[in-house]
């Protein structure tokens, strides 16, 4: 029976209920402004006209502290934060796992192929029109996403407004530079998957308002809005590892640091990357942990060394805040290609630490090795979006570029060193001469060769991929070569096509889609 079906009709796994002590923010699939409006526990989306935002309430201290844990929402894999089991809309839950890993050849929809939710497949063989599920679901959550960002924004920077709600100056600068880095953390989301997008800054409270806004602005000009947040977070974010010992999850200092070296590597700013790593290095925050899974082992979430920026889940929390990505895990959904299995050099463990084939099971993602959160909705296994060992394969890839090759491969072997030295999955420890050191090299090509298997083979299903692929230059060449139809139009993935008609065309589709 297809999943649709199956979701709604299982509601002993995966009905969320609503509660009428839950503040919920709606956001109604627009363009340009994703405009977010406070609403009450009705479950569908909300239906007012195109940019209009109505506060029923005047904002209280409660609610401003509220709207920015709130910005952090659309960074989860909770379900049907938007709408309610909207899968035409792509909206059920992120679709990050669909439009990087799925798309990067790494990834299938599922173990067993079939025609449930078949709008996913289409990322496979790039089959991908502009009323596909994916795209829209995306746009969907990082504007939902930023327009709860710049309505904490409005309200911190507001300080008459701040003042009167007796709002503590260090808590609002700390809450500030949270919410600048969320929107920033959504817009760069955005032009990676979509190139030139709409920049929406602040709340839209008027038909002309929205109006002004409906037309792309240009990448260059959305980057150079997201490093000037980046700059702002970074002044006002504390020093430590943890800026809240109590809500680890929320933006650190590191979080920030590693945000900006991410934002020039994309940009090829080696210079950049390289002197942000080393600031970042020199505060000794993180180091690799000497297991590869406690990344993701969910009973070591925040007690661990090299997690850097994540999505929290929680179990048992009203409103619900559990992985919802284990619960399609259950019907099974995400499943490795032939191609992933295979790229994997001998006895390396971090293959069954991130899939085991014979069971159907995606560990990494699960935050378990013996299957537990298989088809559990509340799954408290956090989603990782920066973590070291990534951090230390940029640091890798931009001394490559800047000719230190010496640098780039014993950034690399740092990373091999940890993998090889981690007990496997059945705690043996691997075979001698498994993922041996590199080699010293002059050759470019050689060490950049290298860097991409180690990417792949490090960060496999973290939906990393296929970002890489495209900024690397090679995604035409590697994903037709295992049988995909990647054209060059799909270095950018279509504007959904209701943010073009609700425009009347204001916002421009995408060449050839």
């Amino acid at each position: 029976m297809a999943l649709q079906l199956n979701f709604n009709q299982s509601n002993k796994i995966f009905y969320m209920k609503r509660t009428n002590l839950r503040i919920k923010l709606f956001y109604n699939i627009l363009t340009l402004a994703a405009i977010l409006g406070f609403a009450s526990c009705d479950s569908q989306l909300h239906e007012s006209p195109i940019g209009i935002i109505t506060e029923q309430t005047p904002p209280t201290n409660s609610s401003v502290v509220y709207s920015v844990k709130n910005t952090y929402q659309l960074l989860s894999n909770t379900l049907n934060i938007i709408g309610e089991w909207g899968w035409d809309d792509g909206t059920v839950t992120r679709n990050d796992f669909v439009l990087q890993d799925i798309a990067s050849g790494d990834m299938m929809k599922n173990w067993k192929s079939d025609g449930d939710q078949a709008w996913m497949d289409k990322f496979s063989d790039f089959s991908i029109t502009p009323v596909n599920a994916g795209v829209k679901g995306q746009w969907s959550y990082d504007y939902a996403g930023a327009a709860r960002a710049n309505l904490s924004i409005s309200y911190l920077t507001d300080l008459e407004l701040c003042k009167k709600i007796a709002l503590d100056e260090a808590l609002r600068k700390y809450m500030l530079g949270q919410v600048y880095f969320l929107r920033a953390f959504y817009y760069f989301d955005l032009i990676n998957n979509y190139g030139d997008v709409p920049l929406v800054l602040e709340p839209i409270k008027s038909f002309s308002d929205a109006s002004k806004l409906a037309v792309r602005e240009t990448k260059a000009n959305v980057t150079i809005q997201i490093n000037k947040d980046l700059v702002e977070a970074l002044t006002l974010i504390p020093d430590g590892k943890y800026s809240d010992n109590t809500d680890k999850w929320r933006v650190s200092k590191g979080a920030v640091l590693a945000m900006q070296a991410k934002v020039a590597l994309y940009n090829q700013q080696w210079a950049t990357v390289l002197s942000t790593i080393n600031t970042l290095e020199s505060l000794n925050y993180y180091s690799l942990n000497a297991n590869y899974f406690d990344c993701f082992n969910q009973t070591k979430k925040f007690a661990e060394n090299e997690d850097i920026f994540q999505a929290n889940h929680e179990s048992l929390t009203t409103p619900a805040s559990g992985n919802g990505l284990c619960a399609l895990m259950g019907w099974g959904f995400v499943a490795p290609t032939a191609n992933f299995i295979n790229s994997f050099e001998a006895n390396d463990p971090r293959l069954s630490y991130t899939v085991e084939a014979s069971k159907k099971q995606a560990n990494k993602l699960l935050g378990t090795l013996d299957g537990t959160n298989l088809g559990n909705d509340d799954a408290a296994s956090n989603k990782i979006y920066i973590r070291w060992a990534d951090v230390l394969l940029w640091k890798a890839e931009a001394a490559l570029e800047s000719g230190d090759n010496a640098t780039a491969v014993a950034y690399i072997n740092k990373v091999r060193q940890r993998a090889r030295n981690t007990v496997t999955v059945a705690g043996t420890v691997p075979t001698a001469g498994t993922l041996p050191d590199r080699p010293a090299s002059i050759d470019k090509a050689t060490i950049k060769d290298w860097l991409v298997s180690e990417r792949r083979a490090e960060l496999g299903f973290e939906s990393q991929r296929f970002n890489d692929l495209k900024r690397w230059g090679i995604a035409k060449t590697f994903l037709n070569g295992i049988g995909s139809n990647y054209q060059d139009k799909n270095n950018v993935y279509p504007i959904p096509q209701t943010e073009v008609d609700r425009t009347g065309g204001a916002i421009t589709q995408n060449p050839q889609y």
